[in-house]
């Protein structure tokens, strides 16, 4: 079985990803395929604005925001953010009603039960449950009053596990959508012990390094070098009545499923991808090594053992190695990213030319798959998330760099 290496670790911890797959992968039936026009429609980004929150001239110190690591919205338009250090992770989560007012607070950094030692997402349930993700202690599940609940662990033996980009299923039950490598899995969180398995396998650009179940820390070396540029990820996002909008190719081709996986649906534009250049593989090589130099390892608890200083040593010069001599695929993906609304229109951002900067183009397709509109290249950030009744977050920072989140309402037709 294809494993990947996530090593966090500190102080001796491992942190690692990897889920036990329930039987049998997404079986293809009958598709309709919807080929939509080549044209865009401008659509226009003035949003009516409805609060803004955040900012070094806060008005009061509830608003007082450090980094946000998570956002999310209930059903009652309640927005929730997850605030905390860069380094260090989440501290607290905030919650505002939707009139931009201060609910409460809950959560804290501690060792005691609900309590964050290195929180980096925030997932909220339609009925206002939450839930963090720490690296070191698993998934934290609150209820909608913010009292704790329990902590979540998937079976790991002595590592904890967590994954990153969490999305909550809008079906009532206590699920939520990740990507593993080329799989989109579906996680039951109901209870302390996570269940769950493959929802959606995706198309694999390339054949991976399988590892076996058991490994060494020099065969998992070998896997961690291997880096490609331009590869196709697994972009998706939880469609309201069950199943998932993904795209795992570098054409322009947005699968849907039904609640069992099963794709039934396929959007299509005739737009082609960017072919890359020499210019584009140095531009992406550079990027990646800056990434690379500006990571770091956070430890709790005192300096790591010499050992384990060494072993992390060697897995962030293994990655960087990894970058340099990194191999390229041939096209630029279309697809940048895939969202879904609360009423389960898609927004479907689209790549620019690898170096430049600012937002795609973001196309808008309706609930049955028809075609919307575009915001125009540049015009219009990805909205960090979605609400009822037309509500969207943005978060972006002044120039201090403090956390600004405002909350505008979305016109009927983009939706």
């Amino acid at each position: 079985m294809p494993c990947s290496l996530r090593i966090l670790a500190i102080g001796g911890l491992w942190i690692a990803g990897g889920l036990d797959t329930a039987s049998g992968a997404t079986v293809l039936h009958a598709q309709e395929i919807l080929d939509l026009p080549a044209e865009d429609s401008p659509l226009s980004a003035n949003f009516e604005p409805v609060y803004r929150i955040g900012s070094a001239q806060a008005a009061a110190e509830w608003e007082e925001f450090f980094a946000i690591q998570g956002i999310g919205f209930d059903s009652a338009g309640n927005l929730y953010l997850l605030d905390g250090g860069d380094a260090d992770g989440g501290r607290r989560v905030v919650v505002v009603d939707p009139a931009g007012r201060h609910v409460r607070d809950f959560g804290r950094v501690g060792e005691g039960p609900g309590e964050f030692q290195m929180a980096r997402q925030l997932m909220v349930w339609a009925d206002g449950r939450s839930l963090v993700s720490d690296r070191m202690r698993g998934y934290h599940v609150f209820r909608p009053d913010g009292q704790f609940e329990y902590t979540a662990q998937e079976n790991g033996g002595f590592m904890v596990m967590t994954r990153t980009g969490l999305r909550p299923e809008r079906t009532g039950s206590r699920t939520a959508l990740v990507r593993d490598e080329r799989s989109i899995l579906r996680m039951d969180l109901s209870s302390a012990e996570i269940g769950g398995g493959v929802l959606v396998e995706g198309w694999v650009a390339r054949e991976p390094t399988e590892l076996p179940s058991v490994f060494s820390f020099e065969q998992a070396l070998e896997t961690v070098g291997e880096e490609w540029g331009f590869e196709p990820e697994v972009l998706f996002d939880a469609m309201p009545a069950g199943g998932v909008a993904f795209s795992d190719s570098s054409a322009y081709a947005i699968k849907l499923t039904d609640a069992s996986g099963a794709v039934s649906r396929i959007l299509r534009r005739p737009i082609r991808p960017l072919p890359v250049t020499e210019r584009m593989q140095r531009a992406e090589r550079e990027r990646r090594l800056e990434e690379e130099s500006n990571r770091q390892f956070t430890q709790r608890g005192g300096d790591p053992p010499p050992e384990v200083r060494a072993m992390i040593d060697r897995y962030m010069e293994a990655q960087r190695a990894g970058v340099e001599n990194m191999q390229f695929h041939a096209e630029v993906p279309v697809i940048a990213a895939v969202r879904v609304t609360w009423d389960g229109s898609l927004w479907v951002e689209r790549s620019t030319e690898p170096g430049t900067d600012g937002p795609g183009a973001v196309d808008v397709l309706a609930p049955d798959g028809g075609y919307v509109g575009t915001f125009p290249e540049g015009r219009l950030e990805m909205p960090d998330a979605f609400g009822p009744d037309g509500l969207a977050a943005f978060v972006d920072t002044d120039e201090f760099d403090v956390p600004v989140i405002a909350v505008r309402r979305l016109p009927q037709r983009v939706r």
